[in-house]
């Protein structure tokens, strides 16, 4: 289906694939957190758009630094989502910057860690949940297994970014990776519903975090018989299902796909490993294909040090780790001062629907309607 250019439209929900071949710089003083980085979430092994470009002719992040947070000192038990590609250069340097802190990190899949933790009971040795989503967040607070946060970390971001029991520590928009050889972006449905009925080839990871986050949000927005409409369209229409989202990206740009639904990082990382290749970013507008969501982290119920597990968390929100985001996993920063790579909308120029990140927390129906529907989560 086409529809005639419009420029104002075209360049908000577009940035230039261009943006993300950039060089390196090396922040004062943190010369081991900025490295070259290692592999995506989901797949450490992949030679593909590997993190660490994007750090050129870059400012000193704002924010506050490491050096004016208080000291890490003790043992503090982690359980991350996020891979270790992603999230254990960072750790590793709160590790080596304070001489006294022992971070015991447990990486697993977001959804399983939730799980262990309610199994686990009063029992857990979990300090600190983080991870990739605020539906896991939220899912875990939902069963009481969190402690409400302080505002000396609250205050660090915007409201619509925590709730009471746990904090975003960095952000990313759902988007529609295309092929330019294939399409235009005049030439892309403007909403997330018109997609069944979309001609070219479709491509999504049904079982990562952040797609069934987004089938949430239709089921709150759209309701749930017109999300399983929805399902059952994409489905009947030949949708490809691929292991994460950086995989759909990368078939986007091979031509293996038309098309697909992905986190707006996983195009600047096929870029960084090819700035040539054939594929750019657009939003749709104000619906469930547009959500903002939040990786971030929680302070666990039966926590041993909770100033610790708390001090932690802050680090996560100072200007180095912030920075760390930005360059090296190309989010959104959710901290003031610190902008993220490439030729990316504002967080307030993008289009996103009047819904509360705290609404994404009921993903079990999501991943129970879609199964319903023969998709494989």
């Amino acid at each position: 289906m086409t529809r005639q250019n419009d420029p104002q439209r075209s360049n908000r929900r577009r940035f230039l694939a261009g943006s993300a071949a950039i060089g390196a710089v090396t922040l004062a003083g943190c010369t081991n957190l900025v490295g070259d980085g290692g592999g995506s979430e989901e797949t450490a092994g992949s030679t593909v758009g590997q993190i660490g470009s994007g750090r050129e002719g870059r400012d000193a992040p704002g924010g506050t630094p490491v050096a004016e947070m208080p000291d890490l000192e003790g043992e503090l038990t982690i359980y991350s989502g996020r891979g270790e590609f992603l999230v254990g250069q960072l750790i590793s340097f709160l590790d080596d910057t304070y001489p006294d802190f022992e971070p015991i990190v447990r990486y697993g899949d977001g959804s399983d860690l939730v799980n262990q933790i309610i199994s686990e009971g009063a029992g857990t040795p979990a300090d600190v949940f983080y991870t990739v989503d605020s539906g896991g967040l939220g899912a875990l607070a939902d069963e009481g297994r969190t402690q409400d946060l302080s505002s000396t970390i609250t205050d660090l971001v915007r409201d619509e970014f925590h709730t009471d029991s746990w904090t975003g520590t960095s952000g990313r928009a759902r988007s529609i990776p295309f092929n330019t050889d294939a399409y235009s972006d005049s030439e892309l449905p403007a909403s997330i519903m018109e997609f069944p009925e979309f001609e070219g080839d479709l491509g999504w990871a049904p079982s990562y975090p952040s797609c069934q986050g987004f089938v949430t949000a239709m089921r709150q927005l759209e309701g749930e018989e017109a999300t399983r409409e929805w399902l059952e369209g994409v489905v009947e229409a030949g949708i490809q299902a691929y292991d994460d989202e950086l995989r759909v990206s990368q078939a986007v740009a091979d031509g293996e796909l038309d098309a697909g639904f992905a986190n707006h990082y996983y195009i600047q990382r096929v870029l960084a490993g090819s700035p040539d290749a054939p594929i750019e970013t657009a939003f749709t507008e104000g619906d469930a294909g547009s959500i903002f969501d939040v990786a971030g982290a929680a302070v666990i119920d039966e926590a041993d040090d909770p100033d610790l597990a708390e001090n932690f968390i802050r680090h996560l929100l100072s200007a180095e780790a912030q920075e760390y985001f930005a360059v090296e996993t190309y989010e959104y920063p959710l901290i003031p001062d610190v902008d993220p790579v490439g030729e990316l909308p504002t967080i307030d120029e993008l289009d996103v629907p009047d819904l509360r990140l705290a609404e994404l927390s009921d993903v079990q129906a999501t991943i129970d309607l879609m199964r319903e529907v023969g998709i494989e989560t």
